[in-house]
């Protein structure tokens, strides 16, 4: 059998590759530090074992995102949060860098997790800076739209966080800072991609638009560790 693609498992393929000096693992389950980033990795087909360690890992009761599992999670595991979504990949885009583009560093943070929390792009944590490149755009002094570099499977980078502030939506901010963050990537010979979820079709025609295609479609679960984890 052929081996997986690094797409298939991002996660997993992000922390046994680029991201490994992150990974805190108990078996065959590794995970981002929590104030790093939420995913947690599995093998494409976990066993009981693995189940038990993420349980071990996380904590009891705690809320797991798991993306590119191929199984349900245990019985006694709660599915709080399932979503379908799609995977897309650089197929042409007119990455360039951007003259207003600035590199936003650990002093944005706090600006960076306010516009964040106002536009919920998704998860972004205090450190999740240190994942990659992380490029902004200001006006008059304030951080109104931002974009960055998350997964980092070998040979790809994700690009995530792509986030304007309501008050500057429509003039092509979002655009111009992917294709900024598109050059850095293709600079270091790696290959951009992104997700999103798939009912969100403005979203996934504005990628297209841009030099996207479709990959694959991808279902991002969040399940609750049991109350009781097994001891092992």
């Amino acid at each position: 059998m052929s081996e997986p693609h690094p797409l298939d498992n991002p996660a997993w393929s992000s922390l046994t590759g680029p991201h490994a000096h992150f990974a805190e693992r108990r078996g065959n389950v590794l995970r981002y530090p929590v104030d790093v980033s939420p995913f947690v990795a599995l093998p494409l087909e976990p066993d009981a074992a693995d189940w038990n360690d993420i349980a071990a890992l996380a904590g009891p009761g705690a809320l797991v995102p798991l993306a590119g599992v191929a199984v349900p999670p245990p019985d006694d595991w709660e599915v709080v949060m399932r979503l379908a979504g799609v995977q897309l990949v650089d197929d042409g885009i007119a990455a360039a860098p951007d003259d207003e583009a600035v590199r936003l560093e650990e002093k944005d943070v706090p600006e960076m997790l306010d516009l964040v929390e106002r536009t919920k792009p998704g998860p972004f944590l205090p450190r999740t800076i240190e994942l990659g490149v992380y490029l902004g755009i200001r006006r008059d002094g304030a951080l109104v739209a931002m974009a960055g570099e998350r997964l980092h499977p070998p040979g790809w980078t994700e690009i995530s966080a792509i986030c304007t502030d309501e008050a500057f939506r429509g003039q092509g901010l979002a655009t111009r800072l992917v294709h900024a963050v598109a050059a850095g990537i293709r600079e270091r010979g790696e290959t951009p991609f992104l997700h999103a979820a798939a009912d969100n079709t403005n979203a996934i025609k504005l990628y297209e638009s841009l030099g996207f295609r479709l990959r694959r479609s991808a279902t991002f679960l969040a399940a609750r560790v049991p109350a009781e984890v097994p001891n092992r």
